[in-house]
């Protein structure tokens, strides 16, 4: 199964961002689209509850950011090594794997550090300069012996690890002696690799060579065997020709010299957008990922960073980044169905963006059902209906267009409940500012937008009456006034409407100028405005504000 499509209405969401996401993953099932799965961004209220309580729908799972972070695109399942492992494990899974380094961790998976086939290349091929180091093999007689699967016919202290000299014993005899003198290596730290060469066999045995392999899978006289058990020498048998045979011998080398202890190591709930800052200059081939308890618990490389986001999401009832959900702009936009103004979201691909000068979303969402001839469940007719009745203020709001009204006729049977019914359970559901806190309050159904350099907010709440509101004024206007300085707007608005009456008053926090500027009838203090037969946000106030804008020269 694919990843899924997380649909999302917008910040601090309203009726009708959680229903149409709800009714819009129902939609995409019923079309064979099941990958897309309904979400929000930010708390429910109310009225939502009322709603989703009354259909039995369960609120969509919260997704508060969808920033990609190394979590979304490190390795998991990491195959590592042991300080203790041989290069021939390390090469084997490299070429097994396709990769260029692997981790290395201690027994209870703590790293230690990384190693490459960089580190491995400089092993075996050393400068030319310093020919002892090709002969050089860091490990135990086990190991060989492992590495080769060679046949034992004898093994002394076969697990300690020891610096020995491998050697192929490949000339005279007279030639053998004197370059085991001018080598200057001990006997006891040299491996002699032999052929069917009996003189060097037994000089090896006199000599008390720590390793005595015999190649090409040959057999071994029972008195050689027999002298290099009272000698101590540990004789074994390769399947391989004697070049081979002393390469895979090197390759027993335990890589504990080799690793590179000074790596890179990240979190996996850092941000994507600051590990490749941080990594700009590196050349490592693996980075890691770590616990708090240094445990390592994933890898990734450069090529990991630079693919694009695997989280996709499909945005409905917005279409502006300062409304989207947290780290928008980082992943794959699908599509969008709004019935706002135009924004700001660029994206790398066409996609499909359904925007349509309508009453709600939803009406976008339901409008596709009938043109589909597909039949939306009674609970889905009843999400559908909720979003057109709440945007709509039950289809008296001046955004309300015919086909609010054609489709609530057509949805209504199918859900089982009148519009006018269901609209007195949605704007009855309790009073937002007698069931939150003022801070919330101004949070709720709040969309952020941007003019330029500039940007502010605009929050709605509706009410039956306004007396919740006087009551409550002088903390909402604190509220309202301590939003805009945190997050640094130029100034924040708070609609309350009263269902009621079709009127609205206005609550500005802002600079003294712009309060000078708007031209509505003050109601009480020097910041609470009265606009009467005002109750869309996006069809009356927006373009209100963009014209105020204007006025004072704030753009252009």
């Amino acid at each position: 199964m694919s990843d899924p499509i997380f649909i999302l209405g917008h910040k601090n969401p309203d009726a009708d961002a959680i229903c149409s996401a709800i009714a819009y993953e129902a939609y995409k099932h019923a079309i064979g689209e099941t990958e897309y799965v309904a979400a929000r961004c930010g708390n429910s209220n109310a009225r939502i509850d009322a709603i989703l309580e009354h259909f039995k729908v369960p609120l969509p799972r919260f997704i508060g950011d969808v920033t990609p972070r190394v979590e979304n695109i490190m390795q998991s399942e990491v195959r590592s090594l042991s300080k203790n492992s041989t290069c021939a494990e390390a090469l084997e899974l490299i070429d097994k794997y396709d990769v260029r380094a692997l981790p290395v961790v201690d027994d209870n998976g703590h790293l230690e550090g990384l190693i490459s086939i960089f580190q491995l290349g400089e092993f075996f091929i050393p400068k030319p300069s310093e020919p002892i180091k090709m002969r050089r093999v860091h490990s135990c007689i086990s190991a060989i012996i492992r590495s080769l699967r060679a046949t034992v016919l004898h093994q002394d202290r076969s697990d300690q690890v020891e610096e020995l000299f491998v050697r192929v014993g490949a000339m005279d005899i007279r030639t053998f002696d004197n370059n085991h003198k001018e080598r200057g290596t001990s006997a006891n730290s040299s491996i002699i690799v032999v052929g069917d060469r009996r003189d060097i066999q037994e000089r090896c045995l006199q000599l008390g060579v720590r390793l005595l392999v015999i190649t090409g899978s040959l057999e071994v006289d029972a008195d050689i065997i027999e002298r290099a058990k009272e000698r101590n020498v540990s004789l074994i048998v390769s399947p391989y020709d004697s070049a081979s045979t002393s390469w895979i011998i090197r390759t027993a080398t335990h890589i504990d010299s080799l690793i590179d202890t000074e790596v890179k190591c990240f979190k996996a709930e850092d941000r994507i957008e600051s590990v490749k800052r941080r990594i700009a200059n590196s050349n490592a081939s693996l980075y890691m990922v770590t616990n708090e308890d240094k445990a390592l618990v994933g890898v990734f490389s450069k090529s990991d960073i630079l693919r694009p986001s695997r989280t996709r999401i499909a945005l409905v009832d917005h279409n502006e980044l300062g409304q989207a959900v947290n780290g928008a702009k980082h992943v794959q936009i699908t599509e969008i169905l709004d019935h706002h103004r135009l924004g700001n979201i660029p994206t790398d691909q066409p996609i499909l963006f359904i925007n349509r000068p309508v009453g709600s979303t939803c009406s976008i969402i339901a409008d596709l059902f009938r043109a589909q001839s597909l039949t939306p469940t009674p609970a889905m007719a009843g999400m559908m209906m909720s979003g057109i009745i709440s945007d709509t203020l039950l289809l008296n709001s001046p955004t309300t267009t015919a086909l609010e009204s054609e489709l609530l006729d057509w949805l209504s049977p199918i859900a089982g409940i009148s519009a006018e019914k269901l609209a007195k359970l949605i704007f009855s559901s309790g009073s937002v500012i007698i069931n939150h806190a003022p801070e919330e309050v101004v949070c709720s159904d709040c969309k952020r937008y941007s003019d330029g350099d500039i940007s502010y907010s605009v929050s709605q709440i509706e009410e039956l009456g306004f007396t919740n509101f006087w009551n409550h004024e002088n903390a909402l206007d604190l509220a309202l006034e301590a939003y805009r300085k945190e997050e640094g707007l130029l100034f924040s608005f708070l609609l309350v409407t009263d269902i009621n009456t079709q009127n609205s008053l206005l609550v500005v926090a802002g600079s003294d100028e712009l309060k000078g500027q708007i031209n509505y009838p003050l109601k009480g203090q020097n910041n609470i405005y009265d606009l009467a037969g005002i109750v869309s946000r996006k069809k009356q106030l927006i373009p209100y504000i963009t014209t105020l804008l204007k006025t004072i020269g704030v753009v252009g």
